[in-house]
């Protein structure tokens, strides 16, 4: 739902915690709820803003940013007149346009990873397993260090390592995500950035279980075969009804986003019988420790 005029605080605190693409979702959502209201279809909106179906779709998904001229004529055309409630959608809208922290390092990201830090940013549920090396959202700064020199060795190597950093204050916001991350037990065998690196990520690994946010769980060899072998992935849930979840899957030069729902489904029940193959939470955590000793 759209905040009420009085709510500019809580709309405000959502903008700076989860990020423009949350308010785009909802606002997207809203313009959609009047439309088929007013019993309009994709394509006469589409007419009436200069545009196509499609469009109206990707601006009711909240996945492109807003025109006022669009928001205005649209909101004329599903009989929205009332001075106060235009403006504040088209106050929203403005705010949706607000580029979030990720912008700023646009010159060192490929598009489609800003797309996911924007989901990431406005996701209330993160599911992740991670075959081959640490999550990145629970990545110290210097074992991120060691993972961006694996690609990169130039003079943007600390802006790309705060990027990564600044990823993580979603786990101690006020509102924060629910964080379920699966590590294999190969990951914990790989000595990124040396001996100590990987011992302070243990450590690391150990504090964020404290959290009451965060579950880690150890896949160990013992579980033997699975169904993702090999195969790394995060499911992001959000609070809004208008945004399904969605699977991300990253390769070496793009990435995949899957919101189909066998799709879902399927990756569900892998993520399900991941955890349930997984070492408890507990025990996971006394096998981070017994890694960080041996380092």
């Amino acid at each position: 739902m759209i905040a009420e005029p009085d709510d500019d605080g809580r709309v405000q605190s959502v903008v700076a915690e989860r990020g423009p693409t949350v308010l785009r979702i909802a606002l997207g959502g809203q313009l959609r709820k009047l439309r088929e209201k007013a019993n309009i279809t994709r394509e006469a909106a589409g007419d009436a803003i200069r545009g196509s179906h499609a469009k109206i779709s990707r601006l009711e998904l909240g996945r492109t940013g807003f025109k006022e001229r669009d928001i205005r004529d649209l909101l004329t055309l599903y009989d929205v007149n009332d001075t106060v409630e235009r403006e504040r959608f088209l106050d929203l809208a403005r705010q949706a346009n607000e580029p979030g922290w990720w912008h700023r390092y646009n010159d060192l990201l490929p598009s489609w990873f800003g797309t996911y830090l924007g989901l990431e940013q406005a996701a209330n549920k993160i599911r992740t397993y991670e075959a081959n090396l640490i999550p990145g959202l629970l990545q110290t700064p210097e074992y991120a260090r060691a993972v961006v020199s694996l690609g990169y060795e130039d003079a943007d190597m600390d802006r790309r390592v705060a990027m990564r950093q600044r990823r993580k204050e979603i786990l101690f916001r006020q509102d924060p995500p629910v964080v379920w991350a699966v590590i294999d037990e190969a990951a914990l065998h790989r000595p990124v950035g040396g001996a100590h690196v990987q011992r302070e990520q243990m450590e690391h690994l150990i504090k964020l279980a404290e959290l009451p946010n965060v579950t880690i769980q150890v896949l160990p060899y013992a579980a033997g075969e699975h169904a993702a072998a090999g195969s790394s992935f995060s499911i992001l849930r959000f609070a809004e009804p208008e945004l399904p979840d969605i699977v991300y899957l990253e390769h070496l030069t793009s990435a995949l986003y899957l919101d189909r729902r066998q799709d879902l489904a399927m990756y569900l029940s892998v993520m399900d019988r991941l955890s349930v193959q997984s070492e408890r939470p507990e025990k996971s955590v006394q096998i981070l420790g017994e890694y960080a000793k041996e380092q």
